[in-house]
């Protein structure tokens, strides 16, 4: 009997397929990073850890065109799959593993638009042993998934309007969506820093990630709330004032078109894993969890 994944709710990856998808993974990345080489690396990743990682490796491969070969390798164990049942595609599954780098826990978030194509990660999120959520589960063990689009039933807050909530934030300040923390508050306050100084000024532009590769996703956790995935892209334009010039570092240098002359503007995207409250959570403000963010590109004037 032919099951149709487009069709029928069930589990997102086969639990003996998962553990080969996450070895395909790491041998690949790997491989990456001792060649220096972002085609490979685009061959198991996708959405905005595809596009922080090439972005790296393109500016590493600058200063090193020989490769790494000494690059010591990135080991994963101690892993736990939740696999949410799920209905139609895009589907995903998150491995939580142990990692040889710290004694955090890393969290990846593989996914695949179809039978035909291959699993790749889309977000690594790092937690500390005590952020690890406790994921929610059916009575067969199955991860709950959260619905990619549209109200999420009971949740503080959509998870397809996340993106859009933080960068309008960030933008603005008003918002009571957010907690607190070093990446709403604490990221405005420091930005405020170094808007005018006496050698350059600063403006910013955040703006939702909105198409289908840099999606969120998530899945519930026990106390009625989610832990969901997602992505904003971020510009930044530096101006130096009358008698300076830019001095950009050798990564940036590496990815900047044009000539660095009097600005540099630094395109950035972040990947976030943030918890989202139960609507009827004593506190529903969303709270930041991990973001990671990477320059993609970078344009002189």
């Amino acid at each position: 009997m032919t099951v149709h994944g487009e069709r029928e709710n069930i589990p997102s990856v086969d639990k003996a397929e998962a553990p080969g998808a996450l070895k395909r993974f790491t041998d690949t990345y790997n491989k990456a990073y001792r060649e220096l080489d972002p085609a490979l690396a685009s061959q198991v990743e996708t959405g905005p850890l595809e596009a922080i990682t090439t972005a790296d490796l393109k500016a590493q491969h600058a200063s090193s065109p020989d490769g790494n070969p000494k690059y010591p390798s990135l080991e994963l164990s101690d892993v736990t799959y939740h696999i949410p049942k799920q209905v139609g595609w895009p589907k995903f599954f998150v491995a939580d593993t142990d990692s040889n780098r710290d004694d955090n826990r890393w969290l990846f978030v593989f996914t695949r638009g179809g039978a035909d194509e291959p699993w790749k990660a889309a977000y690594l999120s790092i937690l500390s042993q005590d952020e690890v959520p406790d994921f929610a589960a059916d009575k067969d063990g199955w991860a709950k998934p959260v619905r990619a689009s549209g109200p999420a039933p009971k949740l503080a807050t959509r998870p397809d309007k996340l993106s859009a909530e933080y960068t309008d934030y960030l933008m603005t300040g008003k918002g009571s969506v957010f907690a607190d923390g070093q990446s709403t508050s604490g990221l405005r306050d420091t930005r405020k820093k170094y808007l005018r100084t006496p050698k350059f000024w600063t403006e910013y532009i955040d703006s939702p990630a909105q198409d289908a590769q840099n999606a969120p996703v998530g899945l519930r956790t026990s106390d009625g709330g989610a832990i969901v995935f997602f992505t904003s892209h971020h510009r930044q334009k530096q101006t130096m004032a009358k008698g300076f010039r830019p001095n950009p570092d050798p990564q940036i240098k590496a990815l900047m078109t044009g000539e660095a002359k009097k600005a540099v503007t630094l395109t950035r995207i972040a990947e976030s894993a943030v918890r989202v409250p139960a609507k009827d959570a004593a506190d529903p403000k969303v709270v930041f969890l991990n973001r990671l963010e990477g320059v993609t590109a970078a344009k002189g004037e």
